[in-house]
């Protein structure tokens, strides 16, 4: 196994940024339609897209690739 990411592993951080600007872009876009500001909704979309952001690379690093691994706290074969 080569030390170098595979592409999917160096795409990943534009899905997310990708993902999070278009989920924060509707979000503007009702708040636009609620309030009629526009600093307003680009306020909010900015919190949303730093909070969808983070949870979404919080659930990234919760899928752990390396799940099938042998754990430290399980008993070891002879």
């Amino acid at each position: 196994m080569s030390g170098r990411p595979s592409r999917r592993d160096r795409t990943r951080p534009a899905e997310l940024l990708g993902i999070s600007a278009v989920l924060a872009l509707g979000v503007g876009v009702i708040v636009f339609l609620g309030v009629r500001e526009f600093s307003t909704a680009a306020v909010w979309a900015g919190i949303a897209f730093i909070v969808i952001l983070v949870v979404m690379a919080m659930l990234v690093l919760a899928a752990n690739p390396e799940a099938g691994r042998k754990r430290d706290d399980e008993p070891r074969g002879h």
